[in-house]
């Protein structure tokens, strides 16, 4: 009976909390802050990004809008949720993949894979007031070099 009680307050403890309570600094429409990223020396992939995240169906679904530095506009998206598995990033021509995991109170990480290789391996952290979030994302540039690039997105108020 011991062991029991002992499995069923393990198990109680390794649930993660509702999606609602842990990722609710997610939840809403973000926007990146060029002036504040940095790209490792490089132009910015982007002129403009925007991302809109938001709970779908016991999941979270991460809505990408980019407008490219020659005019080009593309739309990603992902659906999934934040327990470490590969779910797939819809809209890419390559077979891309993304699994998220919270890995501190305010911090995740976010790992990328094209076709099953790992490709960059991203920390996002949340401002204290979390309308304010960083991303410091890991990859190996063209010569086999690790860079890291730095985004941070607003949340709209």
């Amino acid at each position: 009976m011991l062991r029991l009680t002992a499995l069923a307050v393990a198990t109680v403890l390794a649930t993660p909390a509702p999606l609602a309570a842990q990722q609710s600094d997610w939840f809403g429409t973000w926007h990146l802050v060029l002036e504040r990223s940095d790209y490792a020396g490089r132009p910015a992939p982007y002129r403009r990004a925007t991302m809109r995240v938001e709970p779908r169906d016991g999941m979270v679904r991460f809505a990408y809008d980019f407008v490219l530095p020659r005019g080009g506009v593309q739309h990603l998206e992902w659906i999934g949720r934040f327990d470490g598995k590969d779910y797939i990033l819809q809209g890419a021509d390559e077979y891309i993949t993304y699994a998220y995991r919270q890995t501190a109170e305010r911090t995740y990480e976010i790992v990328a894979k094209l076709d099953t290789r790992v490709t960059a391996v991203a920390t996002v952290t949340f401002s204290p007031d979390a309308p304010t979030l960083t991303t410091v994302t890991r990859a190996a540039n063209a010569s086999g070099q690790d860079v890291a690039s730095v985004t941070v997105y607003e949340k709209s108020r």
